[in-house]
């Protein structure tokens, strides 16, 4: 009996010695294997090995999969970008040149027109009998002047019979006068009636011209963007009765900053494009540049003239214009997403030999939409990140993908898993898990104190022993 007491004391004993310590391991497990994920004290991510050097926020970060590129020699242009909306080379408000009620108009809305060709009429009934009348008094004028043509001829036969018998004193003085007065009449007589003439024949002639201006023409070649008045319709020189646009080469008003000005010049290619067909450029050349600037907005006008043969482009579209503004060549260059700015320096990261995240700062010279060029801090052949530089921080672990130039994909790091996140046989993250009998079944991360084996965790186990007499 007594040694039944004995055993039931030191059962009751070695239960509570067990507890007490289980009570101690656990959390200094749950420490261990948050130290083994890079967190710290609180669950913040901690400073130990493979964790982010300079720049690199301290805490754990996987390795960061990159493309690498070298720096090359090539050629960059540097461009500016102006916007603005196309109009047409001409834009005509077709007017009569006489008043009167409109007749017909022969154009509808979108016709194609040329230079000349009629497009309305208008009533010229009073016009034409206004006509008939100058041709009536001019043919008039012209009997006129035949007449006082040939009292002319006669009167200088008179004269000349009169100054023959004159000086054969068969005639007397008086009468000699008398047919060189004669003859002089005659003379002005007949000039008097050739300005009749002319005066009938000029009456004809702007008579005509107004019968002429009844109809209607187009001043140019283009095409109808807006007809603005219908037949019967009473219309005058100021009442336009269509617009016709040329759109055979169409121009676009610009502004250009002060500092670009120097850089444009007359005859400069020009790219343009518009909404209507996206991806597709059409070409046009700088036609003027204005040689002064707006005080207000230091900005000067330019015109860009663009060939439109087919009559694809129209008036009123947006386009988009790219003026090649400098060109350099045999330099070298980097893929502009090589680019990083890092604390207000720009610059590109480089593996080093250990293949970590390297960062070189870089003087960059002209820029496009898919290259830069480096002016210094970099030579012909160097290494350099391209793809996913933008993600990096300084010191952080580099996998290049797709086998590219650079360092090789590393197998482990201390502290950080294995390369793609993938764990070993028996590993849970950043450290080796204990077999539940009390073995240990994976290997700890260097610099980490291996954790202590498992013991028991229900009680009906510690009851399950028996005790030693």
């Amino acid at each position: 009996m007594r040694k039944l007491i004995i055993a039931g004391v030191l059962v009751a004993a070695g239960a509570a010695v067990y507890f007490g310590f289980m009570r101690q391991d656990q959390p200094a497990a749950a420490a261990g294997q948050a130290q083994a994920q890079g967190a710290g004290p609180g669950g913040r991510p901690g400073g130990g090995p493979g964790g982010g050097g300079p720049g690199g926020g301290g805490g754990f970060r996987p390795p960061m999969t990159v493309e690498v590129t070298k720096v090359s020699r090539g050629s960059i242009a540097s461009y500016i970008t102006v916007v603005g909306n196309l109009i047409g080379q001409a834009t005509v408000d077709v007017a009569p040149k006489a008043g009167g009620r409109l007749r017909s108009v022969n154009v509808k809305l979108g016709d194609q027109v040329r230079r000349g060709q009629a497009i309305a009429k208008i009533d010229d009934q009073e016009l034409l009998e206004q006509v008939n009348q100058a041709e009536a008094s001019h043919q008039v004028a012209e009997a006129g002047v035949r007449r006082s043509d040939a009292d002319l001829s006669l009167a200088l036969t008179n004269v000349e019979r009169a100054r023959n018998l004159y000086g054969r004193q068969l005639l007397p003085k008086q009468q000699l006068d008398d047919a060189e007065a004669r003859y002089t009449s005659a003379v002005a007589t007949l000039d008097l009636s050739r300005a009749q003439v002319a005066q009938s024949g000029s009456r004809l002639r702007e008579l005509r011209i107004n019968l002429s201006n009844t109809t209607v023409v187009s001043p140019t070649n283009g095409f109808v963007s807006q007809r603005l008045v219908d037949p019967g319709a009473w219309v005058s020189q100021n009442a336009p009765v269509v617009v016709v646009v040329d759109i055979s080469s169409l121009r676009l008003v610009a502004n250009v900053v002060e500092k670009d000005l120097k850089s444009v010049n007359t005859g400069d290619k020009a790219v343009v494009g518009v909404d209507a067909f996206p991806g597709e450029n059409f070409n046009g050349h700088i036609a003027r540049v204005s040689p002064i600037l707006d005080p207000a907005t230091r900005t000067a006008v330019i015109e860009i003239e663009v060939p439109n043969p087919a009559y694809r482009l129209k008036p009123g579209m947006y386009a988009n214009v790219t003026l090649e503004i400098e060109t350099r060549a045999n330099i070298l260059t980097v893929p502009k997403i090589a680019l990083v700015d890092s604390g207000g320096t720009r610059g590109v990261y480089q593996p080093n030999d250990e293949g970590r995240a390297q960062f070189k700062p870089v003087k960059v010279g002209l820029e496009d939409n898919e290259k830069a060029e480096i002016v210094g801090g970099l030579n012909e052949g160097e290494i350099v990140v391209s793809t996913g530089a933008g993600a990096l921080r300084r010191n952080d672990q580099l996998l290049v993908a797709g086998g590219g130039d650079g360092p090789s994909r590393p197998t482990g790091a201390p502290g950080q898993a294995n390369p793609g996140g993938r764990r070993g046989p028996g590993q849970g993250q950043g450290g080796a898990r204990p077999n539940m009998d009390g073995g240990q079944g994976g290997q700890a991360p260097s610099g980490q104190p291996p954790q202590q084996p498992r013991r028991p965790q229900s009680s009906s186990q510690v009851g399950q022993q028996r005790p030693v007499a």
